[in-house]
């Protein structure tokens, strides 16, 4: 048979000689991440099987960055218990609460390589198909017969072939391309699929832009978000790691259940509209609508050509003083070379807060909660009601180069007439 690239990472961790769309097979884990979660729910899980050990102590990626540092009395009680199972179970890679994000931490340190297959305790676990392997997100009671076994159920998915040419003009960012797929596919359009990248556009991305179309692929319900390897790839994973990796192709003849074809050229600003992630809207819809908070960071727009980007709009300039503006960095490592580069203080200058790594305003829990019928624009990756605070604040889904824009003038902006 012609494999894609899901098709072939899935058989090569099974014990089949061939599988085929739809078919459930078992396959072998190669790493597992887990963070808050661990406390949450998946130490309760796992009790009820009574097991005392772990398959493999080494193949578990244990990190805290969803409530870091505990905003409150039950956020430290569940650190509690991620710490305790940790050590009980003795975690080898157990990376604590000072590095950051885990989608952003765990291929900073090189554990997301080609060919892996990855599951973690978070939806967006999709990012690290950037790297040319398989990862996604799985529940509590899948983590569990993880641990305990090392191997997971999956169906084989079908697979939608994403060809991209062009490149994306000034002004607009992966994001823009994300949104707008999202909008086109909506957000039940490849639901259990694996959405692969091809063509030179893709090649033109930044690893930064393609964390963040691989981190979103999971809104419009998809299994899988992976990319075709090159230089790119191999330059981040040459820094990052001295382990051996092979690169994965798909097969020329590989079948595809659809193909889409967009130029990357032909994008323009983009925002989701509250509260779905493909509620689109062009930037033109929208453009004047006030707001009270803008937020750049989360695992979806935190990385460095986010900042790069928004501090290059607000050098020397300041933040309407109707609104407040949050910035915080995917992790530790991005935080010391936004501090190395002056980007903190351009921020601070142009009156913004500036946060340690951790999810915060994304999840609502802890940071930048908002009130009733507040408005936001963030760089986060879902707008769902109450998500970050009041069921009757809203959400609008943006670039950090829109947020960046529209945090100047107080209202939705067009990035491109500031840059």
């Amino acid at each position: 048979m012609n494999y894609t690239l899901a098709e072939k990472i899935l058989l090569e961790h099974s014990n089949l000689k061939e599988i085929s769309p739809g078919q459930f097979i078992d396959c072998d884990i190669d790493l597992i991440m887990v963070h808050e979660q661990l406390g949450g729910r998946i130490h309760r899980e796992y009790e009820k099987l009574g097991i005392d050990y772990v398959w493999d102590p080494n193949k578990i990626f244990f990190i805290l960055d969803h409530w870091v540092p505990a905003p409150t009395i039950s956020a430290a009680e569940m650190h509690q218990d991620c710490r305790k199972f940790a050590e009980k179970y003795k975690f080898i890679h157990n990376i604590g609460m000072d590095k950051g994000i885990c989608h952003q931490v765990l291929p900073e340190m090189g554990f997301a390589r080609p060919g892996m297959l990855i599951v973690g305790s978070d939806s967006h676990t999709t990012t690290y198909g950037v790297f040319n392997c398989l990862s996604t997100g799985i529940g509590a009671t899948d983590v569990s017969v993880v641990f305990a076994t090392g191997k997971l159920w999956f169906k084989v998915p079908e697979s939608f072939k994403i060809n991209l040419s062009g490149k994306l003009n000034k002004g607009v960012m992966s994001k823009d391309f994300i949104l707008k797929l999202i909008g086109d596919m909506s957000t039940k359009g490849a639901i259990y699929k694996s959405l692969e990248f091809h063509g030179d556009g893709a090649k033109s991305l930044s690893i930064d832009g393609r964390m963040t179309i691989s981190n979103m692929v999971v809104e419009a319900g998809a299994k899988f978000g992976i990319f075709l390897p090159d230089e790119k790839v191999t330059d981040w994973l040459h820094k990052r790691t001295n382990e051996t990796f092979q690169f994965v192709y798909p097969d020329d003849d590989a079948l595809y259940e659809k193909t889409f074809d967009y130029n990357l050229s032909d994008i323009t600003p983009v925002v989701a509209k509250p509260s779905t992630p493909d509620n689109l809207a062009y930037i033109e819809e929208v453009e004047g609508i006030e707001f009270d908070q803008a937020f750049i960071g989360s695992c979806t727009n935190g990385r460095m050509e986010d900042l790069r980007i928004a501090a290059r709009i607000l050098k020397g300039k300041k933040i309407n003083s109707k609104i407040r503006l949050i910035i915080i960095p995917a992790s530790k490592e991005i935080y010391k070379e936004a501090l190395h580069e002056g980007l903190i203080e351009i921020f601070i200058n142009a009156g913004a807060i500036f946060g340690h790594s951790t999810c915060g305003p994304c999840i609502g829990g802890h940071m930048g909660v908002l009130g009733s019928d507040e408005i936001c624009i963030s760089s986060s990756n879902r707008n769902f009601v109450g998500r970050m605070g009041s069921p009757s604040s809203q959400i609008y889904l943006a670039s950090p180069a829109t947020i960046a824009a529209s945090a100047i003038r107080g209202k939705i902006t067009d990035p491109r007439e500031v840059l």
